[in-house]
């Protein structure tokens, strides 16, 4: 197997959940005692978190870029950025390398296409939502992307920022994303995007009442089949 580089730490949270599911991914098709050949570049969550309320994204992009960078001369042969939000400087990053940056938005369209939905919600943080970087490329791919309103993006955004990238994981907070996704329904979604690393600490498919597509777990199942050479 290849060496897949993790760009990490965005949070530690969520970069825990990749790095679990990829090694169980690993494991589930090679069996015994088969792990995946990672090499991790976790940075420290609170600057990038000041940066990103500060607009400042081609000081960020030019950071995750010089990781990259590191990532591949170590000997990765792929890249992997664990966050949605900060593929907003996904161009950055791939024009800095040589290599593949797995973006995390295509195995979710993958599956959102042969689950055959056409009209989705999106969950997010503020910055994926509110911004088109993430949107177009879903509506590139055919797909109409329902936002929450106003009030319900702020409760979203808060709820990843304050709880779920602490590690707190509420049931209140999940009483009030399941009325949420209730909204997108009521308006026209056939299913959600947990479009968010984190948000799949919260919700499962039990808690909701439209399907879930959880970004985290497709990516990783992406990047399972990108290290056997897929």
């Amino acid at each position: 197997m290849r060496y897949l580089g993790l760009l990490g730490g965005m949070s530690w949270e969520s970069t825990l959940h990749y790095y679990q599911q990829i090694n169980e991914g690993v494991r589930e098709r090679l069996g015994g005692l088969h792990s995946a050949p990672l090499l991790l570049h976790s940075v420290d969550f609170a600057p990038v978190a000041d940066l990103q309320q500060r607009g400042e994204w081609q000081a960020l992009g030019a950071q995750l870029a010089c990781a990259a960078q590191g990532l591949v001369q170590a000997g990765a042969r792929g890249l992997l950025l664990c966050t949605n939000t900060m593929h907003k400087v996904a161009p950055q990053i791939e024009a800095a390398v040589d290599v593949p940056l797995l973006h995390i938005a295509d195995p979710t369209i993958t599956a959102l296409q042969a689950a055959g939905v056409r009209r989705v919600g999106l969950l997010a943080t503020g910055f994926t939502m509110e911004q088109d970087f993430y949107r177009q490329r879903l509506a590139a791919a055919g797909l109409a992307v329902l936002l929450p309103d106003a009030a319900d993006r702020s409760e979203v955004h808060r709820v990843i920022f304050d709880e779920l990238c602490l590690g707190q994981v509420l049931a209140a907070s999940r009483e009030r994303y399941r009325a949420i996704i209730g909204r997108l329904q009521a308006a026209g979604a056939e299913a959600v995007i947990l479009g968010c690393t984190e948000i799949g600490m919260l919700l499962q498919p039990e808690h909701s009442p439209l399907p879930l597509f959880d970004t985290t777990a497709l990516h990783a199942a992406a990047a399972v089949t990108w290290l056997q050479g897929g």
